[in-house]
């Protein structure tokens, strides 16, 4: 049997040779350790360089995590809510009835890249100039009816947070996440070993040098250049947080779905985040593609693991496929063993009576107390699927946190002696038996609501 070491290198090499790949490099991380890297290939054809896992690579579109990171942070700040329109923080910007939701969700309808022909002369905006041609662009869909991905929409966001903050964007970003975080790899543009970009012709085994690209007008949109150990850090905080840079509560927000990509459901995206699903899993992360590069960061929260893919030419079709498999990979060789079992601290005598196994008509539900916290479960839904949790928010009156019916509102009624004989959770009666709606009616003789 292989080594998971031999089972994950496999896989690169692999991808590295079906794809014609100049370079790949590649790792697996775990609960913010780089458990194993590995690269394959030459970063540099001409000077005959190999990639290392330390060589960089520009990343592109995965700069957009950052930025939505730097949105984020700006909400928690209490300098902007993300349902504010765009003109609420760029007065001048044309568009400006967008929300700052939709922006980030690829939601907004605006057109995918800014006015004039970018790709052709490979020359990008800066801010006054992006938003003295905004009026050119198009919004070619309505706001939320589909997914529609735009750069333009990340370069917006990207001077709104420059403008908000008080400081250059890139500054934002260096200052407020990649410092905190110790990403002394990442930086705007590439700094040495730096792989070289490169377009390997369709009918030969050639490869062109692609120009290098002058980045200065890009931001929100793309512009870092990073390596697989700073991707692995990356991508462990947003799978657990440090509470200092942004609370866990807005990373998870950031990984709540906001509209599909994908009608088979297979893709959608959150606040910058790209979501995957495969199988019963869903996964984040983010691609990127740029001309000479492609890369991937790719990760599963529960486990707190992922995998980084990292290449120097473009296209790169089974990028995405690559990454997926490498972090299933991950996910079986490298899982924790189950931790044991620990006897918890018991349940106060207000909390005791709301155990056990309640019905809402023909649903049952299981209330049960665990890590200090009350939680429900619904008897049919898979192991998988998180649990609802409650905190107290009042007397005999609970509020849903997290899981199913988050924002609900749970509420105790007790009988005339004080025992508990119903539930009420989002509206819906609650009995210890199945009962139809309507059997009885809160305030019969002998109850206090």
């Amino acid at each position: 049997m292989p080594t998971p070491d031999e089972r994950f290198a496999r896989l690169v090499r692999e991808a590295q040779r079906d794809g014609r790949l100049p370079s790949v490099s590649a790792g697996v991380f775990r609960a913010g350790e780089l458990v194993w890297s590995e690269a394959v290939g030459l970063a540099d054809i001409e000077e005959q360089q190999e990639a290392t896992p330390d060589t960089q690579y520009a990343v592109a579109s995965i700069t957009k995590t950052f930025t939505a990171t730097a949105v984020m942070q700006l909400r928690g700040d209490g300098k902007l809510d993300l349902d504010d329109p765009l003109e609420r923080h760029l007065p001048e910007a044309t568009h400006g009835a967008l929300s700052l939701r939709r922006m980030l969700a690829h939601a907004s309808g605006l057109q995918r890249e800014p006015p004039g022909d970018v790709w052709e002369s490979l020359v990008f905006p800066g801010e006054q100039e992006l938003l003295e041609t905004l009026g050119e662009a198009e919004q070619v869909l309505t706001g939320g009816v589909a997914w529609h991905y735009s750069n333009l929409a990340y370069a917006l966001l990207g001077h709104l947070v420059a403008r908000v903050s008080g400081m250059p964007f890139r500054e934002y970003v260096q200052e407020r996440l990649l410092q905190p975080l110790g990403l002394s790899r990442t930086t705007w543009g590439p700094t040495p070993p730096a792989a070289r970009p490169y377009f390997v012709e369709p009918y030969s085994e050639a490869a062109r040098r692609e120009r290098e690209l002058e980045l200065g007008g890009k931001g929100g949109e793309s512009g870092l250049c990073s390596t697989v150990e700073d991707l692995a850090r990356w991508g462990s905080f947003l799978c657990a947080p440090d509470e200092s840079i942004l609370p866990g509560s807005a990373v998870e927000e950031m990984h709540d779905v906001q509209i599909m990509a994908e009608r088979d459901w297979s893709l959608g995206w959150g606040l910058g985040i790209e979501l995957w699903r495969r199988g019963d899993r869903i996964f984040g992360g983010h691609t990127g593609g740029f001309p000479g590069f492609i890369s991937m960061l790719v990760y599963s929260r529960r486990e707190r693991i992922g995998a980084v893919a990292l290449t120097n030419t473009n296209p790169w079709p089974k990028a995405a496929e690559t990454g997926l498999s490498l972090l299933e990979a991950a996910l079986e060789e490298l899982a924790p063993a189950a931790e044991p079992w620990v006897p918890e601290e018991p349940p106060s005598d207000e909390i005791e009576p709301l155990l056990g196994r309640w019905w809402s008509e023909g649903s049952e539900m299981i209330f049960s107390w665990r890590r200090g916290r009350l939680e429900a479960r619904l008897v049919s839904a898979p192991a998988e699927r998180e649990a609802s949790v409650f905190e107290p928010d009042g007397d005999d009156r609970f509020r849903t946190v997290s899981g199913p019916e988050r924002g609900e509102v749970l509420r105790v009624v007790r009988g005339a002696g004080g025992e508990v004989v119903k539930l009420y959770w989002a509206t819906y009666p609650f009995t210890r038996t199945p009962e139809l709606f309507g059997a009885r009616a809160e305030g019969e003789p002998g109850m206090n609501p």
